[in-house]
């Protein structure tokens, strides 16, 4: 949950961040963030079922190839920097 803390304080609305966190397909959002969401869930827990598709269910949410690049890259390096952190053990600051 550090994640869902830091983007409480950013967007000023707890709430929504732990809604975010616990289902956020059951967050009234619109349909191009549900297809950013769904694209970085399905990058994260399920990295080697991605294809093609899941990049053009972007583009047809209107996302350029930019965004498309920078919302890969922003997920894969969450995944990153969290595999880090649990595979050194690092404990996360309270906030």
């Amino acid at each position: 949950m550090h994640h869902s803390a830091g983007l409480g304080r950013l967007t000023r609305d707890p709430e929504l961040a732990g809604q975010l966190a616990q289902d956020y397909a059951a967050v009234v959002l619109g349909s191009r963030k549900l297809a950013m969401l769904d694209y970085a869930a399905k990058l994260t827990r399920t990295p080697g079922e991605m294809t093609e598709n899941d990049v053009a269910a972007l583009r047809a949410a209107d996302f350029s190839d930019r965004d498309i690049l920078d919302i890969n890259q922003v997920t894969a390096y969450y995944a990153y920097v969290n595999r880090l952190a649990d595979g050194l053990g690092v404990q996360v600051e309270s906030s």
